[in-house]
């Protein structure tokens, strides 16, 4: 699904990230940990495109992302609020998606249904523009609005940041039902409990470069917390 080969991002002398290679198979649930400076957000923005590799390629479904927009036929992603139409209330930003992602009234309908528990009541009919909600609302908008039409490859970034516990868990379990198994999710996470129950491959960053890259297993979180915690 998505193939990284020799990409690297440097701002002057300094290399932010360093990859030589990395392959995220189709229907993976792949999460990403380190700390702050570690160089996730810059992948994430590598892989969408949103900014140019000092070198190397990244490739989705086949397509080089920085040569063809083709790949995002199949691509979903919230990285933060700058995501979002501020200007739109969440139904007239929902709607703006979906017939992007030809998804009809009735089906919109039914899958933002789906979010009731998560939304509290806080996002529909509030009769107000995105601008104007709370930062946890608008990263329930923003998270909901990438799964519409059921795209193949999602990315998020910091997915549980600034959502109250119950969201969280709401959250966590919505990533990890039975309707996203398909789908080839890939999570950012300083909550290391969640990003390791929603995903069954981690890979651990530090300074731009793999520390470790593991498959899910029982003795998973207790590893990253000794390595976070200097054990």
């Amino acid at each position: 699904m998505i193939e990284v080969n020799k990409l690297s991002k440097t701002y002057g002398d300094a290399t932010v990230l360093s990859l030589d290679a990395l392959s995220i198979s189709k229907g993976e649930h792949f999460g990403l940990v380190g700390n702050n400076g570690a160089g996730k957000t810059t992948l994430f923005s590598l892989l969408l495109d949103l900014i140019q590799a000092s070198t190397g390629t990244v490739t989705i479904g086949g397509v080089e992302v920085a040569k063809s927009e083709e790949w995002k036929k199949q691509t979903a992603a919230f990285i933060d609020e700058n995501f979002l139409i501020d200007y739109l209330t969440p139904e007239e930003y929902f709607e703006f998606v979906a017939q992007l992602r030809k998804v009809d009234t009735h089906t919109l309908k039914d899958f933002l249904g789906r979010f009731e528990e998560f939304f509290n009541g806080e996002v529909l009919n509030q009769k107000k523009y995105i601008r104007d909600f709370s930062k946890g609302n608008q990263k329930k908008i923003g998270l909901a609005a990438a799964f519409i039409g059921q795209p193949e490859l999602i990315i998020l970034d910091e997915p549980f940041a600034n959502l109250d516990p119950s969201s969280q868990i709401r959250l966590k379990n919505f990533l990890s039902s039975e309707e996203n198994k398909a789908t080839t999710l890939l999570v950012s996470s300083h909550d290391l409990n969640h990003v390791t129950e929603v995903c069954d491959r981690i890979l651990l960053l530090e300074k731009g470069e793999v520390v470790k890259d593991t498959p899910k297993s029982a003795a998973t979180l207790k590893e990253l917390e000794a390595y976070f915690s200097g054990q």
